[in-house]
């Protein structure tokens, strides 16, 4: 007999798979660099966060084994009663320091950030303008505080406006907030901070920017917000110490009473053991790293011009991209996940990315050069786009 839970399984991912949106896993045998392997097979790899390569950096690595050392391998407790170390307060002071705000707190993911900040400060008495593209984590946090969201048209400023009126004349609400991603993932579009924040400014709203593809990326490296010169003007500054910064964890940067407020009133910062001692001291030495040069952000954004210029001038349709984040636009989910799986056959690891993550009809695949790569490694990454392209008709 087959039990409830059994058949919802059975009948949901033979669905998932029928229809092209079924996701396999591929395990990475070794570090995750520019060349990853898998099934014992060397590939060039498209299809990382790691943007500057600082993963598998010499120096974060070295930093990491001497905090296991000292410290041991975990923090012991939450960071209210005696999870917080003194590295975890140098972490937090060199975010604000990057960041250029006052205060920042750590948190576990970014995922938590989007978890924790939003519902800590919004709830049900609260409207929260949501562009229709932010991440999923942004999503379920403004799910979490109960708040009324109102998503507008994706980087439409005379639509912002419009429901920022609204919503602030309706009397109904005791604060609204507009949350923005700063870079779009699977557009590489950056969002109209300016407007945004003018808007905001008219009609007195919270602004939260989560610049998880931001940081390391524009701003020479301090992210969207500090490229546009508002790091004075946006209340939550949000990003994810797991892509540019290598590592793991996320945080909230902003005023000191945004984060004292958030350090008693965030669940995940309450109730989860902290970071530990070695991607605390790690993410420490990356943002550094960032600081100290911009040589690993110039060759990402070098890297990311030329991949682009180059699937550009085969005929690949690559969107609107604004940063070195490259989307194949193929749209048909089938025809993706079979153009991801042939890459991937002739050695190129670049994997399709469909409904829910994109909207239905727009599958692509996600091309992310990184600082790492080479000229060589890329060159050949586009011999093969070319070759696969044409073979699935998707290049004339």
């Amino acid at each position: 007999m087959t039990t409830t839970l059994e058949q919802f399984l059975n009948e949901n991912l033979s669905s998932l798979k029928d229809q092209g949106l079924y996701n396999e896993i591929d395990p990475v045998e070794g570090p995750n660099g520019p060349l990853i392997t898998i099934g014992g097979k060397k590939h060039i790899n498209l299809s990382s966060n790691n943007y500057l390569g600082l993963a598998t950096d010499s120096r974060l690595k070295e930093v990491a084994k001497a905090a296991v050392d000292h410290y041991g391998v975990g923090a012991g407790a939450v960071r209210t009663i005696n999870g917080t170390l003194d590295i975890h307060i140098k972490l937090e002071e060199t975010i604000a320091t990057f960041k250029g705000t006052e205060a920042a707190i750590a948190y576990q993911s970014g995922f938590n950030c989007n978890m924790a900040a939003i519902s800590a400060v919004m709830d049900k008495h609260d409207a929260i303008l949501s562009d229709e593209l932010n991440h999923a984590s942004i999503i379920d946090g403004c799910r979490l505080s109960k708040a009324k969201v109102i998503r507008f048209n994706h980087s439409d400023m005379e639509d912002l406006r419009s429901k920022a009126k609204e919503a602030t004349e309706s009397g109904l609400y005791n604060k609204v907030m507009v949350i923005t991603d700063g870079v779009f993932s699977m557009d590489g579009d950056i969002a109209k901070l300016p407007e945004i924040v003018d808007i905001a400014e008219e009609f007195n709203l919270i602004t939260y920017v989560d610049d998880a593809h931001g940081s390391g990326v524009l701003g020479k490296g301090a992210g969207t917000v500090k490229h546009f010169g508002l790091s004075d003007r946006v209340d939550f500054q949000i990003g994810t110490l797991s892509k540019a910064i290598g590592v793991v964890g996320g945080y909230v940067a902003g005023k000191h009473d945004l984060i004292d407020w958030l350090k008693v009133r965030s669940r995940p910062f309450l109730f989860s053991t902290a970071l530990t001692p070695a991607d605390v001291t790690a993410c420490t030495r990356a943002i550094e790293i960032l600081m100290e040069s911009t040589e690993l952000h110039d060759k990402l954004w070098e890297n990311g011009d030329y991949l682009k210029a180059g699937l550009k001038k085969l005929g690949f349709n690559i969107g609107e991209s604004e940063t070195p984040i490259t989307p194949c636009i193929v749209g048909d989910e089938k025809l993706t996940q079979t153009f991801s799986k042939r890459l991937i056959e002739e050695g190129v690891y670049a994997k399709s990315i469909v409904f829910p993550t994109v909207p239905k009809g727009t599958g692509r695949v996600r091309n992310m050069p990184t600082a790492a790569h080479t000229k060589e490694m890329l060159d050949e990454a586009i011999l093969i786009y070319e070759k696969v392209g044409k073979e699935l008709g998707i290049l004339s």
